[in-house]
C-alpha cells in the first residue's frame, strides 16, 4: 500500500505543476493580448481641431497611412518629420502644426508601429519622400516618447534641427552643432520641468529651452486629457499660439544655416 501511495504522489505533483504552468501560460497570453489591444487603441484626435486643419485652404491635409502630411500652399523649402507620443494617433498633432505649415514648412507626422515611436526603425527618408521634392532642409522632432526617438534620429546625422515638445533626450547630443528647440509645459505632469532640466546636459549649449506657462503634456497635441498629466491653467488655443510662434521663429532662424550632410549609410535603421 505504501508503494502504491508513493507512486500516486509524484503523479499528483506533476499534475499540479502542469496546472500551475497552464495557468501561468494563460495569464501571460492574456497579458500579451491585452497589451496589444491597449496599444492598438491610441488616443484619437479631437474632431474640432482636426476639422479646422482640414478646412484650412493654406495647407493640404493628407493621411498617408503611415503618416499624416501637411503640405503648405506656399512652401519655403523646410520640413519637419515629427514622431507622435506613445499611444497618440498622428492626426492628433495636425492642429499643433497648422500654423507652422501655414508659414511654409511641410510637416510629416509619423504613425509608428503600435503607436509607439520607440519601435520605429524606418529611415527618415521614407517619410521625407511623402512631402514635396522642393523641401531641402529637414528637421526631426517628437512629443514625449516620440521626442526620445527623434533624438536618436538626430544622433544619426543628416537633419538640420531638432524639435522637442514635452520631451527630452536619452542620448548625448551636447557635442553636436545642431539647432535645438525644446518646448515644455510649466504644469506638465509627465515630462515635468524637472525632468527636462535634468536632461539639459545632453543637448548642445546653444539649445533653446522654453517653458510655456500653464501648459500641460496633452496640450502639445489635441487628443483630450491624459492620465497622470497636470491641470492646465492656459487654454488649448493659447498654448497652440505659443507653440506656433516659437516654431515659426525657430525654423526661420535655422534656415540660414547650410544644409547638413546626409546620414551615413544604414543610419536610422
Amino acid at each position: 500500500m505504501r508503494e502504491a501511495g508513493s507512486r500516486r504522489a509524484p503523479r499528483s505533483r506533476r499534475r499540479t505543476v502542469r496546472r500551475v504552468g497552464l495557468i501561468a501560460l494563460a495569464v501571460g497570453v492574456l497579458a500579451i493580448v491585452g497589451g496589444i489591444v491597449w496599444a492598438a487603441n491610441p488616443m484619437r484626435a479631437e474632431a474640432g481641431p482636426l476639422a479646422a486643419v482640414q478646412a484650412d485652404r493654406g495647407i493640404e491635409y493628407r493621411d498617408a497611412g503611415d503618416a499624416v502630411v501637411l503640405t503648405p500652399a506656399s512652401p519655403n523649402g523646410t520640413g519637419l518629420v515629427f514622431l507622435a507620443g506613445a499611444r497618440v494617433d498622428a492626426a492628433a498633432y495636425a492642429a499643433t502644426f497648422r500654423g507652422l505649415a501655414d508659414a511654409g514648412t511641410a510637416v510629416v507626422i509619423v504613425r509608428p508601429p503600435l503607436d509607439f515611436a520607440i519601435l520605429e526603425t524606418r529611415p527618415l527618408r521614407d517619410f521625407e519622400a511623402l512631402a514635396p521634392a522642393s523641401v531641402t532642409r529637414w528637421a526631426v522632432g517628437g512629443h514625449s516618447l516620440g521626442g526620445v526617438r527623434a533624438c536618436g534620429y538626430a544622433a544619426d546625422g543628416g537633419v538640420s534641427a531638432l524639435v522637442l515638445l514635452g520631451s527630452y533626450c536619452a542620448v548625448d547630443l551636447s557635442g553636436d552643432d545642431l539647432p535645438v528647440l525644446s518646448l515644455g509645459g510649466a504644469r506638465d505632469g509627465l515630462s515635468t520641468p524637472q525632468k527636462i532640466a535634468g536632461a539639459r546636459h545632453l543637448l548642445p549649449a546653444s539649445a533653446r529651452l522654453v517653458q510655456i506657462p500653464g501648459a500641460v503634456h496633452a496640450q502639445f497635441g489635441a487628443y483630450g486629457d491624459q492620465p497622470g498629466d497636470g491641470v492646465p491653467t492656459a487654454s488649448d488655443a493659447a498654448v497652440r499660439r505659443a507653440v506656433t510662434a516659437d516654431l515659426v521663429a525657430f525654423f526661420r532662424d535655422s534656415a540660414d544655416r547650410p544644409p547638413p550632410p546626409p546620414p551615413p549609410a544604414g543610419a536610422g535603421t
